[in-house]
């Protein structure tokens, strides 16, 4: 039975997808994660709790010096994410022949994916998207992963990004325990070091897990351990154009001082608006409190001392389809900046996010933009090259499913793509199986 199962790495939305929906079919499942299950830790959604599972304690670098916040514990990034929710864009249908459409509007229909009530959207964030629209940019409502129902008691903010402890966010863990309850097994503390491929075939996973080592045997893996974790995970099993070349829908938010309050307080990402013309997403977002003075001290000496303010700062987040670039190597080093016109065009964006926080009431000469961070590690084993339009690689029994298999960046809310992904590439894997 252990050579007939599918082995999936990861239980982020890709791998939990996947877990969740082959083992409610009655297929053999383990999936093997990394982290732990932090969720029953009094650390969980802390500032503390974040250093710890958080790659580097959050301090995770490229060689060029963008920071990248790469989430290590049970549900992956939607531990630490927004909870923004966005449908895949139409040109997966029209430049790769992936229609995702269905399965988007089915995932998104289960979850309740919806905007917050307008009076949980935040009145400094309310008064960007206001004043975005004077100068004719029609901010709408994010849809957003939360249910405020849900919590005991909805208590949101900035915060919520170093994990949900009101419980109204979703988070993929949870489809981690419907697999659990499905009758797949679980191995957290699991780390894969290399998958063994014979004949063209992969064959076992080997790895360690509390230190102690593990090869176990597979019928099928499924790769979901990230745009970072995936493609290292290639590379180190012999997959040599694994992550040549990657995107990072790298983000800056652009900060000013307001005499009124700010957003800390507020959710994040309550409003946001696409310009895909320059290929840029504004939202309304500030780093969380403890975070701020963390994320200033990579921008220069003097920049730290604005946390005095940090009430009264208001944001605007500006997210770009930066093109492919760098890499990510064996050993999970990443190496990636801006090009020239990445440059060029998260310029242009900042001149505009600038005049909308002048005309929300900041003033004018405490605006600047914070340094560069990776928030979408991405198409660093893209379809087309290395896996095809089913997910699969060149090595029989091989597949991904996560954003590394993006054929370029999304400049947009990765989770729901994703999921659609996850539930296509599982009605193939499904495909022509018996049943029982």
């Amino acid at each position: 039975m252990a050579s007939e199962r599918t082995i999936v790495i990861g239980s982020g939305p890709g791998g939990a997808t996947v877990a969740r929906e082959l083992a409610r079919a009655g297929e053999p499942v383990l999936l093997l994660e990394r982290g732990r299950d932090w969720r029953p830790s009094r650390l969980y959604g802390t500032y503390p709790g974040s250093l710890l599972y958080a790659e580097k304690g959050g301090l995770l670098f490229t060689d060029e010096g963008m920071n990248v916040i790469r989430p290590l514990m049970l549900g992956g990034a939607t531990s630490m994410y927004c909870g923004c929710s966005s449908p895949p864009g139409s040109w997966w249908l029209d430049r790769y022949g992936i229609d995702l459409e269905q399965d988007a509007v089915a995932a998104a229909g289960e979850l309740k994916v919806a905007p917050l009530p307008p009076e949980l959207c935040g009145v400094a964030s309310t008064r960007i998207a206001e004043a975005a629209g004077e100068l004719g940019m029609r901010w709408e409502a994010q849809d957003k992963f939360m249910q405020p129902a849900r919590a005991a008691e909805f208590d949101c903010g900035a915060r919520c990004m170093l994990g949900c402890r009101c419980g109204a966010k979703w988070n993929a863990a949870e489809w981690v325990d419907d697999a659990v309850q499905a009758g797949a097994e679980v191995w957290t503390r699991a780390k894969v070091d290399q998958l063994r491929i014979e004949e063209g075939c992969v064959t076992a996973v080997l790895g360690r897990v509390d230190g102690r080592p593990f090869e176990l045997g597979a019928e099928r893996v499924v790769v979901a351990a990230g745009g970072i974790g995936s493609a290292a995970l290639l590379r180190r099993s012999g997959i040599e154009g694994a992550g040549r070349g990657m995107t990072m829908d790298t983000t800056v938010m652009v900060y000013g001082y307001s005499r009124t309050k700010g957003q800390g307080a507020e959710p994040p990402m309550t409003w946001s608006f696409p310009d895909d013309d320059l290929g840029v997403l504004y939202s309304t977002l500030i780093d969380p409190w403890l975070m701020y003075p963390i994320v200033m001290a990579a921008k220069g000496p003097g920049y730290p001392l604005t946390w005095r303010r940090w009430g009264r700062t208001m944001g605007v987040m500006i997210k770009l389809k930066d093109e492919i670039s760098g890499e990510v190597t064996e050993n999970a080093t990443i190496r990636k900046g801006l090009t020239p016109s990445d440059r060029a065009r998260l310029s242009q964006a900042e001149t505009v996010a600038g005049e909308i926080l002048r005309l929300a009431g900041c003033e004018y000469d405490s605006i600047f933009t914070t340094p560069l961070r990776g928030t979408h590690p991405s198409g660093t084993v893209r379809i087309g090259e290395i896996v095809n339009s089913d997910l699969e690689t060149e090595i029989g029994g091989l597949y991904v499913c996560d954003a590394s298999v993006f054929p370029e960046a999304l400049c947009r809310p990765t989770v729901l793509t994703i999921i659609a992904l996850a539930r296509r590439l599982s009605r193939k894997l499904l495909a022509g199986r018996p049943t029982t």
